[in-house]
């Protein structure tokens, strides 16, 4: 039945999208362990943005949990299938000629190349918001932490599911050296800079 399917080219392109914006359709990932600080920052940057005349979205993986894979559990299968439905979003959301910024925990280095695949030809780039497991156990903004380690949650990233460190990043911000002001200056230089290249 896959073999059958032919998408279809519409007649508005993406190319014709694109040339009508003031910045060039990025998509910037965010991902780490839980507390590390990607949807503050993520937040920030969207707030910083959209207040500067650009256009952006953030998706947030407790919000998609909640509609676009609540079917979904957290074993390795599910959690990387949560993620290939989300790069499909976040693509379809660039195409529409969005700036997409992502914050998924994204824990598996198998995913995030099936996230590269997905992301071929784009203008996409990958941010790893790097913070200790002690430093991020300590903040523990949704009591999680203390859930997994009493057992009240299983396969928690960290506790009792593994997190790869990332082996082709783009950016690294050290939330657990560096405040969330320092943070959110290297993170919005850079995605300035890339939402900026293109113009011409």
């Amino acid at each position: 039945m896959i073999s059958e399917l032919t998408p279809f080219d519409h007649k508005y392109t993406f190319q014709m999208r694109a040339e009508k914006l003031n910045f060039a359709p990025t998509i910037i990932w965010m991902y780490g362990m839980s507390g590390a600080g990607k949807s503050t920052l993520a937040s920030e940057l969207d707030y910083f943005l959209n207040t500067s005349g650009f256009n952006s979205s953030v998706l947030d993986g407790d919000t998609v949990r909640q509609g676009l894979c609540k079917d979904l559990s957290f074993s390795k299968k599910d959690r990387e299938e949560n993620i290939r439905r989300v790069g499909e979003l976040t693509k379809n959301m660039y195409l529409a000629g969005n700036i997409v910024i992502g914050t998924f925990i994204t824990p598996f280095e198998t995913t995030r190349e099936t996230l590269r695949e997905i992301f071929s030809g784009l203008n996409a780039y990958f941010v790893y918001v790097k913070c200790d497991l002690e430093e991020c156990e300590s903040r523990d903004p949704k009591g999680l932490y203390i859930k997994a380690r009493k057992g009240e949650i299983s396969n928690f990233t960290g506790i009792d599911s593994p997190f790869d460190e990332p082996e082709n990043v783009d950016l690294v911000l050290n939330t657990t050296t560096a405040t969330l002001k320092e943070s959110f200056e290297d993170l919005k230089k850079f995605t300035l800079n890339k939402v900026e290249k293109d113009k011409g």
